[in-house]
């Protein structure tokens, strides 16, 4: 079954959010920052979160990152909304990724990410920041 998370963004402080976050609704926090993953060019970044999630009690699944300094930064544009859900959700996943950059813009192509899930980012043609995220298929 598909899902939908909101995805919070901050400039450098996503860790101390998210940790406030677990604060206040408990649950299990994963964090992996830019330096993990290589995923910036700029190596005073590698601190910084790539991504954060916090999975609750309650069946909230709240997600975060920090945006790196070649992206611009404007508080109130800070929320994305992602779509995520297992190998077998492909189809649709993809299919919701399509219908929702047509008209807009892909901001990055439905592709194997470095974590090995397929993950896409694009704005719908108002305004709005998704990013999709299937899993992997599961190791054999």
């Amino acid at each position: 079954m598909a899902i939908l998370n909101p995805y919070l963004s901050f400039r450098d402080n996503a860790r101390a959010a998210i940790e406030f976050y677990q604060t206040v609704f408990g649950g299990e926090l994963t964090i992996s920052t830019f330096e993990e993953f290589h995923a910036s060019e700029d190596p005073s970044e590698g601190y910084k979160i790539m991504h954060a999630q916090l999975t609750t009690p309650s069946g909230f699944t709240l997600m975060a990152a920090d945006t790196p300094n070649s992206m611009g930064y404007n508080p109130g544009d800070t929320i994305s909304v992602s779509l995520s859900g297992p190998a077998d959700d492909l189809q649709e996943l993809s299919g919701y990724y399509t219908k929702l950059s047509e008209g807009g813009t892909i901001t990055m192509p439905l592709n194997t990410a470095p974590w090995g899930d397929t993950f896409g980012m694009c704005v719908d043609p108002f305004g709005v920041s998704w990013l999709v995220n299937v899993a992997g298929a599961p190791a054999a």
